[in-house]
């Protein structure tokens, strides 16, 4: 129920996302909040326990399918005729792995694995996200704030029965992500030994305005005595180049520790028309490819972007627990991991009848793009599958769709400094792992903090940044 004292905490909820970042850029002089929930969503402690344990595995597994280059070609080649990025992305692959020699960057995952609890079925991973995986710190901010509200506000249960007010669920994610970050990029550091701070390169993309969520890890880096440099694609063209024992040097910098990529998923974060237009593209990829051919940090790389892809997801769901034992896995860990993977099918020229004589929310159809927008539910289904090219198929697979307990309370969430009542709500749970060159970040088997983010289960679009999701954070709720 939205009463007076609700907005009393909404205004300073709101005037706190503010003052502590957890905000968008509106244009070059102003912000506004991420849209969030007034309280925490709750999980039970066996189910969080269980994500936790398992969520060290499945990176352990993606960085080991990352070093297999000859799946990663026989698994994307399928899906290049319809999907020219990928296309794209695999001529990078082949061009950085064409021979036996290993490719001279340290690999360094940083990965969200998303989750949702279905109702039946338990946890199950929705994808993969090893490039431009981020919100990491505004998970913790958000995770702040409920614990600000909770303390400022003095609500108890018995004022506040709607209220989720169990013990709130840490979430050390800018700390976990900044430290496994600064652990790989001072490792370069030594080895090389030159003079200087180590220096920590982001790839953003033009007109950013999800800034404040990258600046929150760049200040948690330069606390650690980390340089941060900020540049587009367009900023790197022709300027970088390589120094002794294949350092990777910067001009107007000098020497990179660490590449950290908050743009390239997608083709036109590659694209420049006011620059040979005609090879523009093909320019900023080849700058994508010249950094991994040095000795540098790199998150995500070429490999890890085909590892974390849809068409991967679906392949790996299809195998046996003896089978996802070839990447590094025992057999009991990938007992456990089979148990996260759901159901995914190719599509094929039979695919739309099969949609046809099931149910509308049996399936979700997914193409290979990352973040909003990318999914196809319902009705949208069929119509989507009878107008696909054969060409097109392998580009997309059909997921069976996941349906999570709503929270048995209401919920209040708050979107442009407003308050607004929902009583069914959901939560998508995004888990971060930190490896180096496969090797967990830390004593926690690289967990590096969750990104918890909520929507009603009415609303198929749930991304904070691009949909009518809210960030949320998790209390226990036993």
């Amino acid at each position: 129920m939205v009463n007076t004292t609700n907005e009393n905490i909404t205004q300073d909820a709101v005037e706190w996302a503010l003052s502590h970042g957890m905000a968008f850029k509106s244009n070059n002089n102003s912000a506004k909040h991420a849209a969030f929930s007034l309280m925490p969503s709750v999980i039970s402690r066996h189910s969080f326990s269980k994500l936790k344990s398992s969520v060290s595995l499945l990176g352990k597994l993606v960085h080991n399918v990352a070093q297999d280059h000859e799946f990663l070609k026989k698994a994307i080649s399928p899906i290049t005729a319809g999907d020219p990025f990928f296309k794209a992305l695999l001529k990078m692959h082949q061009q950085l792995h064409k021979t036996p020699e290993t490719a001279p960057r340290l690999p360094l995952l940083i990965m969200r694995s998303d989750f949702m609890d279905d109702a039946t079925l338990g946890p199950k991973l929705i994808e993969f996200n090893g490039i431009a995986a981020g919100m990491g710190p505004f998970g913790e901010k958000i995770h702040q704030l409920h614990k600000y509200i909770k303390q400022q506000w003095s609500l108890t249960h018995g004022h506040y029965p709607n209220y989720n007010l169990g013990e709130l669920i840490d979430n050390p994610a800018i700390s976990s992500l900044s430290a496994g970050i600064a652990k790989a990029t001072l490792a370069i550091k030594t080895e090389f030994s030159d003079n200087g701070p180590a220096t920590f390169l982001m790839i953003v993309q033009e007109n950013e305005d999800n800034v404040f969520d990258q600046h929150l890890l760049e200040y948690a880096l330069q606390a650690k005595g980390i340089k941060t440099i900020r540049k587009t694609f367009r900023d790197l063209y022709g300027n970088l180049s390589t120094g002794s024992n294949q350092r990777l040097m910067l001009k107007g910098i000098g020497s990179i520790d660490t590449v950290y990529l908050r743009a390239g998923y997608q083709y036109c974060d590659y694209v420049l028309h006011d620059i040979f237009s005609k090879t523009c593209c093909k320019s900023l990829i080849q700058t994508r490819v010249l950094i991994e051919k040095h000795r540098v940090a790199v998150n995500a790389t070429v490999s890890q972007q085909l590892a974390t892809s849809k068409r991967v997801q679906m392949l790996l769901s299809s195998m046996s627990i003896k089978a996802l034992t070839q990447y590094g896995l025992t057999f009991e860990e990938a007992e456990q991991v089979k148990a996260l993977l759901g159901d995914m099918l190719p599509i094929t020229s039979d695919s739309a009848e099969l949609i046809k004589q099931s149910s509308e929310d049996k399936w979700v159809l997914k193409n290979q793009g990352e973040g909003g927008g990318h999914c196809v539910f319902g009705a949208g289904i069929y119509k989507k599958l009878k107008h696909l090219k054969p060409d097109e198929y392998q580009a997309w697979t059909l997921m069976s769709r996941l349906h999570p307990k709503t929270q048995a309370s209401q919920s209040l969430l708050v979107r442009d400094s407003k308050l607004y009542s929902v009583n069914d709500l959901i939560s998508e749970i995004g888990l971060f792992t930190v490896h180096i060159n496969g090797q967990a970040s830390n004593e926690e088997q690289g967990y590096a903090g969750y990104l918890i983010r909520s929507k009603s289960a009415s609303t198929t679009e749930g991304g904070v940044h691009s949909g009518m999701g809210v960030l949320d954070s998790l209390a226990y709720s036993d």
